[in-house]
C-alpha cells in the first residue's frame, strides 16, 4: 500500500461513504449512482442507509487527439456541463465539439439500455437524492449529473464520494444542496490512486448492483 491508498476498494469506500451519510437516512433518500464506478459505492451506501438504488449514465467528453483532455461530460437525458475556458484553450472547433457530443450521445445511449433496459427510472420528486461517486477529482461529471437530475424534481441534492479534491468539492457547493466525502486530500491528483483495488467496474457488475439492491428492496 503506498502513501495515498485510502481504501481497499470501491466497496470499501462505499462503507466510509455510507458512515459519512447517516445523517440523511432519516430523509429515507434515493441513492443515485454514477455508472460505472459508483455503482458499487453506491450499493454499499444504499444497503447501510436502507435506500432505494438507482444508477445514472454518464459519459466524459475526452478530446481524440488527447483523451487526458477532458472538456466536459454528458449525461442521460440529455443534460450536459462544458468547460468553455478549457474548450478555448485548446482552441478546439464548433465542428469539433459537435462532433465529440455526438459520438457521445451515441455511446450514453448504448449504456442507458445496457445498465437499465427498459426499466423506468426511480421516481425522484420530492426524495432527497445521494448522488454517488466513487471520486470526485474533477467537477465535470457532477455538474452534468446536477443537471440531469434538477428536472426530475428532487427534495434535495447531495453530491457524496469517497474521496474529493477540496476545490471540486468547493466549486460543486453551488449546485449541490450539500457535498459530502469521506475523505478530501490536497493533493488527490486522480480518485484512483486512493483505492488499493482500482480495477474497472463492469457492466455486469453494474446490473448485478441494481439488481440486488431492487430484490433486497426495504423501502
Amino acid at each position: 500500500m503506498h502513501a495515498g491508498v485510502v481504501f481497499h476498494d470501491r466497496i470499501d469506500g462505499g462503507r466510509w461513504l455510507a458512515a459519512a451519510l447517516m445523517a440523511w437516512r432519516a430523509s429515507h433518500p434515493v441513492v443515485v449512482a454514477l455508472a460505472r464506478g459508483g455503482v458499487p459505492v453506491g450499493f454499499e451506501v444504499a444497503r447501510a442507509l436502507g435506500a432505494p438504488l438507482d444508477v445514472l449514465a454518464v459519459r466524459k467528453l475526452a478530446v481524440p487527439a488527447d483523451p487526458s483532455q477532458r472538456v466536459g461530460a454528458l449525461a442521460e437525458g440529455g443534460a450536459r456541463y462544458l468547460d468553455m475556458k478549457l474548450i478555448g484553450r485548446l482552441g478546439l472547433s464548433l465542428e469539433q465539439l459537435r462532433d465529440m457530443i455526438e459520438a457521445a450521445q451515441v455511446e450514453l445511449a448504448r449504456r442507458v439500455l445496457a445498465y437499465r433496459g427498459d426499466r423506468a427510472p426511480i421516481d425522484l420528486r420530492g426524495r432527497t437524492v445521494l448522488l454517488v461517486d466513487d471520486g470526485l477529482a474533477t467537477e465535470a461529471t457532477a455538474r452534468a449529473a446536477i443537471a440531469a437530475l434538477r428536472p426530475r424534481g428532487p427534495r434535495a441534492i447531495v453530491v457524496a464520494a469517497p474521496v474529493s479534491a477540496p476545490d471540486t468539492m468547493r466549486a460543486l457547493k453551488p449546485e449541490a444542496d450539500a457535498v459530502v466525502c469521506a475523505r478530501s486530500p490536497s493533493d488527490l491528483s486522480a480518485a484512483g490512486r486512493w483505492y488499493e483495488d482500482v480495477s474497472q467496474t463492469s457492466e455486469e457488475e453494474v446490473r448485478w448492483c441494481v439488481d440486488a439492491a431492487l430484490a433486497n428492496r426495504v423501502y
